[in-house]
């Protein structure tokens, strides 16, 4: 499966948590923030916490970083919303024409530039920290 919203909100979320790291941010609070429903954040709130990225307790609302921002990557954030067909960034269509000379060869001739371009983009993701994100949005409340 390629990359989907849930990486974007996953991403969201952290930095939120980050943001407000002085208060207990529910997940109807970070539904606020990202403007959606309150079932997608706890769905995606779960998939951190199996993670190890957040830590949540039962019958408290709110989660909080389970480590410093400056130690949670991107690519750990993809790893753990992404889990299906992670190394597959790139989908290839699976029944090309055998009969053709395109339809034969398409799937190898793709296949290094996808790879290469997954490579590159998880080496980015692995550069980049929630802190990181948390500090291009300005800590003075401007565009919170």
């Amino acid at each position: 499966m390629s990359i989907n919203s849930r990486f974007a909100v996953a991403v969201h979320i952290l930095t939120l948590l980050e943001y407000a790291s002085d208060q207990r941010m529910s997940s109807e609070m970070i539904a606020g923030s990202v403007n959606t429903n309150p079932v997608v954040i706890r769905r995606i709130i779960g998939q951190l916490n199996r993670a190890g990225l957040i830590a949540t307790s039962p019958g408290v609302a709110g989660a909080s970083l389970t480590r410093n921002a400056s130690a949670i990557t991107l690519l750990d954030v993809y790893a753990a919303v992404q889990q299906e067909n992670r190394d597959d960034l790139f989908a290839i269509h699976d029944n090309p024409n055998p009969a053709c000379q395109v339809g034969r060869n398409i799937q190898g001739a793709l296949e290094r530039s996808f790879k290469e371009a997954q490579t590159a983009m998880e080496q980015e993701l692995a550069r980049t920290t929630i802190a990181d994100l948390s500090a291009r949005m300005g800590q003075d409340g401007e565009n919170a």
